[in-house]
């Protein structure tokens, strides 16, 4: 049977952005329906489901797909994404389809764009810029760092970007000896290793508890020091709103003068509903959202909603990585405290941009203990000698990871492929990809840094990466533009094509830069509450 519900606000997602966005409108009186294609599951569960999986690499492995609503899983494979072109394992997405999103296992790192991150072709003639500035953010990202709750270093020496108009809401988490030895070890080299602002509690902070080093933030933080968007979930449920778990959304309804009058969705049931409301938010994730816009085809958008620039899918990018191992001659004992905790930040910007990428190189601080012991037992070590091998090596592995920037590509596309659909028929997003020269050409930078670092630590048994690897950032799908013909959303992420459709999601980010992308959509997102609260509330 058909249900029909209705509210002011109609949020697709439920994840970082969805999730602020419900709180804000639903504190500010109105009525707010949250869709979410998964389930509802507690910290509990999840963390019962990380200790009984043997796959302790796999951070997908605690979230089984829903059957209605599938996402990427790598052991065993399901396929979900359908993946071309010349670097297309570097788009091997991981994310999670659960109320909350992927906040739930995510590293926490909530950088801010730089400034010049903004004005990317007005500073260097490549890439593309925002519609918006950084100041224009700016009151933003301080925001989204307190509803986050972030931890960060108050020196501005330290900061990057130091342009801050407020402090960080936290002081950074303490380095254990890990960040503390390679920060050393950086200077000695000439770089700069920085703590990284990240939204996990150094403190108790907002009815949080204060991190205690448990080392498994992604896949899941067993005491929730780390911020995972449930929190603003359930404050948006305590103000009012209304959330609907499974359901997949699967089409945008056009009304007259290019109004969005309706979603639909299916159940759990596979039973089709629609939602009717005044305004309306897609708050999925770089994937999901160009997914279903390309989905919701009728006969006035033969090519779907938002989408008369044809650029709806265009753009994809994450932040190309390579990764780099070694052991080093002094013990660094990484495992102690969160996963992640420093970068080296002096790639970050520079004129070098003209025609080559930025990096940020961050410093992987997870426990290394079962892949030492993996290596020690491949050598074919017993008794104490294997002890001995595992301890060693546990101590001393040293793992940095890339995050480069990428040029925005109208080649690099999401299409839907109609021969390979999910259990309730929509078609399956297929990625065409390719990282470009821009890209290339700072990775040989890149392993060059990577190289000076393991002689001046006395690095043995060094292995970079070859190819490019997945960082999870999906940013570009449904771009931010002045221009309705070439970008799919204006500087407050409303559709050109459509007044009363808004899209808080990195797929609107236009510029990737070397930051994770999560702040920037969180900030982006209370810019969008912003602009449906004046036009409800104080219109």
């Amino acid at each position: 049977m058909t249900e029909s519900f209705s509210a002011d606000v109609v949020i697709v997602g439920s994840g970082v952005a969805g999730a602020l966005l419900g709180n804000e409108l639903a504190a500010a009186g109105l009525q707010v329906i949250i869709l979410e294609a998964g389930p509802r599951v507690e910290r509990w569960k999840i963390v019962e489901n990380y200790r009984n999986n043997p796959m302790k690499n796999d951070f997908e492995a605690p979230y089984p797909p829903s059957t209605l609503a599938p996402h990427p899983q790598y052991s065993p494979a399901n396929n979900y994404l359908i993946l071309h072109g010349p670097n297309a394992s570097a788009y091997a997405q991981q994310y999670i389809r659960y109320l909350g999103g992927t906040t739930w296992h995510w590293a926490a790192c909530a950088w801010r764009h730089l400034p010049s991150d903004f004005k990317l072709y007005s500073t260097y003639g490549v890439g593309r810029d925002y519609p918006i500035s950084y100041t224009d953010l700016e009151p933003y990202y301080c925001r989204a760092e307190v509803e986050l709750g972030v931890s960060g270093p108050q020196n501005p020496q330290l900061q990057s970007p130091s342009q801050r108009a407020a402090p960080y809401p936290m002081d950074a988490i303490p380095y254990g000896n890990n960040d503390t030895v390679f920060t050393r070890f950086a200077a000695a080299a000439g770089y700069t290793n920085v703590p990284e602002p990240v939204a996990r509690n150094s403190q108790i902070y907002a009815h949080r508890p204060q991190c205690c080093g448990n080392n498994n933030c992604m896949p899941i933080c067993p005491i929730g020091a780390m911020y995972s968007a449930d929190v603003h979930v359930s404050s948006a449920e305590r103000f009012g709103a209304r959330v609907l778990t499974e359901a997949v959304v699967y089409r945008v309804e056009v009304g007259a003068k290019g109004q969005v009058v309706a979603v639909h969705y299916f159940d759990s049931e596979k039973q089709s509903q629609r939602v009717t409301g005044k305004y309306f938010v897609i708050a999925a994730n770089g994937i999901e959202t160009p997914r279903l816009l390309l989905n919701s085809t009728d006969d006035t958008h033969p090519q779907g909603v938002a989408n008369s620039s044809n650029q709806v899918g265009c753009n994809m990018m994450d932040h190309p990585g390579i990764s780099m191992s070694f052991l080093a001659k002094e013990p660094m004992w990484p495992g102690r405290g969160p996963i992640e905790m420093s970068s080296i930040v002096d790639f970050r910007d520079g004129d070098f941009r003209r025609d080559t990428a930025g990096v940020k190189l961050q410093l992987n601080n997870m426990s290394q203990a079962r892949n030492a012991g993996i290596k020690a037992l491949s050598m074919g070590l017993t008794g104490k000698t294997l002890d001995a091998e595992i301890r060693y090596r546990a101590a001393h592995t040293v793992q940095i990871n890339s995050l480069h920037d990428i040029l925005p590509n109208p080649e690099n596309r999401l299409t839907l492929n109609f021969d390979h659909k999910d259990p309730l028929g929509i078609p399956r997003p297929q990625i065409f990809y390719d990282v470009g020269h821009y890209t290339r050409r700072a990775a040989v930078r890149t392993r060059d840094i990577y190289n000076k670092l393991a002689q001046v630590m006395g690095g043995t048994e060094a292995e970079i990466t070859r190819s490019f690897l997945p960082n999870n950032h999906m940013m570009g799908g449904t771009i931010m533009g002045n221009d309705p013909t070439n970008s799919v959303v204006d500087g407050d992420c409303r559709t050109h094509d459509h007044p009363n459709l808004f899209l808080a999601t990195g797929a609107v980010m236009p510029t990737a830069g070397t930051a994770n992308p999560t702040l920037t959509i969180a900030a982006l997102a209370l810019r969008v509450a912003d602009q449906i609260k004046t036009a409800l509330v104080h219109g």
